[in-house]
């Protein structure tokens, strides 16, 4: 027997903007995870388990984003993404995650800015050449 009762399907669900729902959604399962979190870190086993699970999950996606670099494939992707999980347990991960952030932010603004001075220069080039 299941602990939570059957779905009343006779009744008609209140209808509810869809992005409404979503955010409940996530709140309730971020809520979740932090509750999970706490307990697990309260349990002495359960703490080192994990962070070790973490260390070694977010130390390969490291070392393979690191080896990417030099190889095809996604390097810097490989990077953030074995920082974010080494960011999960560790406050140095977090502040590396940080500045690649930072650095990820300004290279993109450098590119966009770079984009509009080409299109502006190949606007005026059109407009300089004989038609």
């Amino acid at each position: 027997m299941s602990p939570r009762p059957a779905a009343d399907t006779d009744r008609p669900t209140p209808a509810m903007p869809s992005g409404r729902t979503r955010s409940r959604r996530w709140r309730r399962l971020r809520t979740r995870v932090r509750v999970w979190r706490i307990r697990m870190h309260s349990h002495p086993v359960l703490h080192w388990t994990w962070r070790t699970v973490v260390t070694v999950v977010g130390g390969v996606s490291l070392i393979a984003g690191i080896i990417m670099c030099v190889t095809p494939g996604p390097g810097i992707g490989g990077i953030i993404l074995g920082l974010a999980i080494l960011a999960t347990e560790y406050a140095w991960a977090r502040g590396l995650l940080n500045r690649a952030r930072r650095w990820a932010h300004q290279a993109k603004d450098s590119a966009v800015r770079t984009q509009r001075r080409r299109r502006e220069r190949r606007g005026l080039r059109r407009l300089r050449s004989p038609g």
